[in-house]
């Protein structure tokens, strides 16, 4: 999908152009983080890795103990740019309901996904 997109947004150039453009850049993306190193990407977070140690798991079949190693994995820090875009459209606006009989009054937040009701 990222390269279609990609693709459709830069006609002039080739899709098998755009398709090399995206592997060189995770595969340098996946090199640097092989290494230790952290890739930042303005306005949309940074990427580094975290080291988990050994543990003992339990097999969700069996109940019985299995030994895990310690191992690096991957994480991801969404930056504050990204993190009021995925949220502006779930902004909360309070508006006042006249009051029931079972409450002194009620407060609906107005939400593009899913209106939802306080009782206070």
């Amino acid at each position: 999908m990222l390269v279609a997109r990609l693709a459709e947004a830069n006609p002039h150039l080739p899709r098998d152009s755009v398709e090399r453009l995206v592997s060189v850049f995770f595969s340098a993306l996946t090199d640097q983080l092989v290494t230790g190193g952290r890739v930042e990407l303005r306005g949309f977070g940074s990427f580094s890795t975290k080291a988990r140690g050994a543990r003992v798991a339990r097999d969700p079949r069996s109940g019985r103990p299995v030994d895990v190693q310690a191992k690096r994995v991957p994480a991801f820090r969404p930056a504050a740019g990204l993190k009021r875009a995925l949220n502006a459209r779930f902004v909360e606006r309070p508006t006042i309901i006249e009051p029931t009989d079972q409450a002194v009054g009620t407060v609906a937040f107005d939400s593009p996904a899913k209106p939802a009701q306080v009782v206070i």
